[in-house]
């Protein structure tokens, strides 16, 4: 699941990723607002793929946890103007038979933009 997790967000496919989503999700970037529901999550999701020209994820590891799955490894994200910033991540995913119930992301992006 993690795999393919991040194959939809590296490739931007935002409708891959939302379908892996639990209908009343709970979506967490960082120190951002909390943001609920899948449709509000795609608007959200939208807008950063948006704001960034690419990204891809090296997992390092992950575990399976009761109800869920922890993961970090390293996001690179490329800028528009074709800069890229490397940074540390950690993920929480809780889960649901209807999807992910609960995502949680732990980076410092607030060198980005």
């Amino acid at each position: 699941m993690v795999t393919e997790l991040f194959r939809t967000i590296d490739n931007k496919d935002l409708q891959g990723f939302i379908a892996l989503l639990a209908p009343d999700c709970t979506f967490r970037f960082g120190n951002q607002p909390a943001v609920n529901g899948a449709s509000a999550i795609e608007d959200y999701v939208s807008g950063f793929f948006g704001s960034i020209a690419a990204l891809s994820h090296e997992i390092m590891d992950s575990w399976d946890v009761p109800g869920g799955v922890v993961c970090h490894g390293r996001v690179s994200y490329t800028r528009q103007d074709g800069s890229i910033l490397s940074v540390p991540f950690a993920n929480i995913l809780k889960l649901s038979p209807a999807g992910i119930a609960d995502y949680r992301i732990f980076a410092d992006t607030s060198q980005l933009y």
